[in-house]
């Protein structure tokens, strides 16, 4: 759910394919050496034998086809680049914050059951709810079955998506779903939070009472199972997410991140501060994150924060979510820091993702993104070469390390907005804590409304 985890399974690696059907491009990073055809044989033969009936398999045929148009859009997804300010700006639209809380209200009695049951609070389950599907309104084209089996096939993420055809197989021979109502993303999540067929399969509760564990269309189903997957990323009941913080001008930078955790205590002494309200008790464990370096936004990130990352490890993704739960919790609009913030452009970071291989730093794949992998070394490049190691990457980085960079755009010049410093306060989350983030493998894949 969303999103092995694979970021919940978008790709960025180009990849060719040998079939019976019409053969894809050139370059390829891996091959199938077998047609469509007998691997689907194959495929079946071995899905009896873990027990998938006959007469599923019989009714599941017509779906399980091989399409391109799949293969093409798992090629052509790359890890969404916006920097934090730019891609919450676009994700939290007014509208998107006036639904969540009309949600929040009409289905308060729910939402309450949901968290004695489960721990999880509303803002939190309303503010992936948003995300992921628009509040129920858009749950995606594509047959499911179809996608699953197509990218079971590919010989990128093989073993990964065959295990979720085999789990939408038996979410099928279970009763939950019928064949035709399996419809969601090219990726082949569905249902109102967008979850994979495993994580269905694994965590989804019939909290209606009717006989069935429906996640695509009861929303009491629909919410409780997504409260049972969080529970299971590590939710504790009571416990905060995120809390907006300032920071002063001189601290140890290099502790930033979501791998360094520090009581609350540590944070205080080095000079954080609740951007509004109180911090938690000193003895809470928290992670100090820049999502855009010193001078952007930062926010103590506390245990909770693990399910976030869990549920979407892309870091710009993650943290937005547990941003929209603590506006829907209360919190005002984040501190945007300084104007002038400035955004590498993609042929920037490859220019510096090589300068940091040439000096023996680990970042991945030479692609113009800013990953974990990039991050971290641009931290342990800052250190060497004495910048503030805030792992956000500059022009000057670049410099330093023996490049040649023309300046960066600024947030504001890339997005054509001014750049407004508006106030945040933490609502639940800030006053009580707030939950761990983390990245995605192989990038992330975008909610329902942007792909």
């Amino acid at each position: 759910m969303v999103f092995p985890i694979l970021a919940r399974v978008s790709a960025v690696l180009l990849v060719g394919v040998t079939l019976s059907a019409p053969a894809f491009g050139a370059t390829t990073a891996c091959k199938n050496t077998q047609n469509f055809d007998s691997w689907l044989d194959a495929f079946k033969k071995d899905a009896l034998a873990q027990g998938i009936s006959p007469q599923i398999l019989a009714s599941a045929t017509p779906d399980l086809t091989f399409d391109p148009a799949i293969i093409r859009r798992d090629r052509g997804q790359g890890v969404f680049q916006q920097p934090f300010l730019q891609f919450s700006d676009r994700m939290l639209a007014g509208y998107r914050m006036q639904n969540g809380q009309l949600m929040m209200k009409r289905h308060a009695s729910l939402f309450a059951r949901i968290e004695r049951e489960y721990g999880v609070p509303p803002p939190v389950l309303t503010a992936f709810w948003g995300l992921e599907s628009d509040f129920g309104a858009s749950f995606g084209k594509y047959r499911i079955l179809r996608s699953l089996v197509t990218l079971a096939y590919d010989c990128r993420r093989a073993d990964f998506f065959r295990a979720q055809l085999f789990d939408a197989l038996r979410i099928v021979q279970r009763g939950d779903q019928k064949i035709e109502d399996m419809n969601g993303d090219w990726a082949g999540e569905f249902g109102g939070m967008q979850i994979t067929a495993s994580d269905y399969f694994n965590n989804a509760v019939d909290f209606d009472g009717d006989g069935r564990r429906d996640a695509i269309r009861s929303i009491p189903d629909t919410l409780a199972s997504a409260a049972n997957f969080l529970r299971s990323l590590g939710w504790e009941a009571g416990q905060p997410w995120i809390q907006e913080v300032r920071v002063p001008a001189q601290l140890p930078w290099d502790q930033a991140s979501l791998t360094i955790q520090h009581p609350v205590s540590q944070w205080t002494t080095w000079g954080v501060r609740a951007a509004h309200g109180q911090l938690p008790a000193a003895d809470t464990k928290a992670s100090l994150l820049l999502p855009m370096g010193r001078t952007g936004p930062a926010f103590l990130a506390y245990p909770n924060f693990k399910a976030f990352l869990g549920w979407n490890s892309a870091f710009v993704y993650s943290t937005t979510v547990a941003y929209f739960a603590a506006r829907l919790d209360g919190a005002p609009l984040v501190s945007r820091g300084a104007a002038d913030i400035e955004v590498l452009s993609p042929q920037q970071m490859m220019e510096l993702q090589r300068a940091l291989v040439k000096h023996g730093f680990t970042v991945g794949d030479i692609d113009g993104k800013l990953g974990a992998q990039t991050r971290n070394a641009v931290r342990e490049a800052q250190v060497k070469v004495g910048l503030p190691a805030d792992a956000w990457p500059t022009a000057e980085l670049i410099v330093k390390l023996g490049g040649h960079a023309k300046p960066a755009e600024s947030v504001a010049q890339q997005s054509g907005q001014p750049q407004a410093r508006a106030q945040t306060s933490p609502g639940r989350a800030g006053s009580q804590g707030a939950r761990p983030a983390q990245q995605q493998p192989s990038g992330f894949r975008l909610p329902p409304l942007f792909r």
